[in-house]
């Protein structure tokens, strides 16, 4: 039993649709909506080009008369799009309701173990991006796939954040088009086309995303404010590390943001909460201060410590073996990180680094 989350207009309808389409050919899909009619969903399914004799609708709440249905038809895949839509008739509380989420998705799970069918099951998130209802919902599941990006962006990722059979250290990233959700095979590539040459302010960094490493274009911005109080801005950028960065830059490192406004952001529409990113960050910012830019070719990243100080990151090699395979020619990293590559770093300059103001001079002068 899998649980599907995202914000409103991600495409989960859509991503589930296509999974119709892909496995239809071989096993028989009973979709059952609760937010659409039957029409709708034909028209979306004309629209993707899905096209499969195997896939049976049903636009229902009632999840007794769902589960019937699946006892009779035996489906060989479920798929509830959304469970807060479902209502179970002996309960009296409104569909949506702790207990209606937590009951319904118990039938449905009883249902689909005792006849071995696998369920995908669609949640909606509330406005702080959790999923919505009760947290045994989650624990009643047997994996949790988490749909991310801004829906005015292209761009988006699967992410597991739990599996009982498998690892969660995988995603997959996606564009969508018009035809549906494209899989993007190099998400680097994808997010770095179009860079800027010989600018300042812009910085390119390694992030892990599970097991697999992507190259991330940040961008910094530092202007002379004309406010009483300067303007901080992040995007894509936890806000209050942005501030602490910007502490350390000035106390530690002698350069002076206090009277400028400070604007960051994550090209692609990518969220990085990783440690990783701060030298970065911190990289575009400075570059966009003294208006000198970073080295193209050279990729950064680092854990910026209260003292200015670099720290350690993981999965090394990861990164670096990414950097190789996308041609940059210098990669700047923590120095402590030097002594854990194992790999073939023919065609590229490592650079170890123990502080801040060390790495931007080895940045701008690569």
């Amino acid at each position: 039993m899998v649980l599907i989350s995202g914000d409103p207009g991600i495409g989960k309808s859509t991503i589930l649709l296509q999974i119709c389409q892909h496995l239809g050919n071989l096993l028989k899909i009973l979709y059952v909506s609760g937010e659409e009619s039957v029409k709708q969903i034909k028209l979306r399914a004309s629209r993707l080009g899905v096209t499969s004799e195997n896939l049976l609708l049903m636009a229902e709440t009632d999840i007794q008369a769902i589960l019937e249905q699946v006892s009779v038809l035996k489906p060989d895949i479920l798929i509830i799009d959304s469970i807060q839509t479902m209502n179970h008739t002996d309960i009296s509380s409104s569909p949506g309701s702790i207990t209606q989420v937590r009951e319904c998705t118990n039938a449905i799970m009883h249902t689909a173990k005792d006849l071995e069918i696998p369920a995908l099951v669609v949640g909606h998130v509330n406005k702080d991006g959790a999923i919505a209802g009760p947290k045994v919902l989650e624990h009643i599941v047997d994996a949790v796939l988490y749909f991310e990006g801004d829906r005015h962006n292209s761009y988006r990722i699967l992410r597991a954040v739990k599996n009982r059979y498998g690892s969660t250290n995988e995603i997959g990233v996606f564009d969508m088009t018009e035809a549906g959700l494209r899989e993007i095979e190099n998400p680097s590539v994808a997010l770095l086309s179009g860079r800027p040459q010989y600018t300042a302010g812009t910085c390119v960094t390694c992030v892990m995303e599970g097991s697999r490493p992507i190259l991330a274009e940040i961008q910094g911005l530092a202007s002379t404010t004309g406010f009483g109080n300067p303007r901080r801005m992040a995007t894509g950028f936890d806000y209050n590390r942005m501030s602490l960065l910007l502490a350390v830059l000035e106390k530690r490192a002698g350069y002076y943001f206090s009277n400028l406004d400070a604007y960051i952001n994550v090209v692609g529409g990518l969220r990085l909460d990783e440690p990783a990113v701060d030298l970065a960050v911190a990289m575009a910012l400075v570059s966009s201060l003294k208006d000198v830019p970073i080295s193209e070719n050279c990729l950064v990243f680092g854990e910026i410590g209260l003292a200015g100080e670099l720290r350690a990151v993981s999965h090394i090699n990861a990164r670096i073996s990414e950097a190789i395979h996308l041609g940059f020619q210098k990669c700047i990293v923590p120095y402590h990180n030097l002594k854990q590559i194992t790999i073939n770093t023919k065609g590229i300059q490592i650079t170890g680094v123990r502080h801040v103001r060390e790495a931007f001079e080895s940045a701008a002068d690569a």
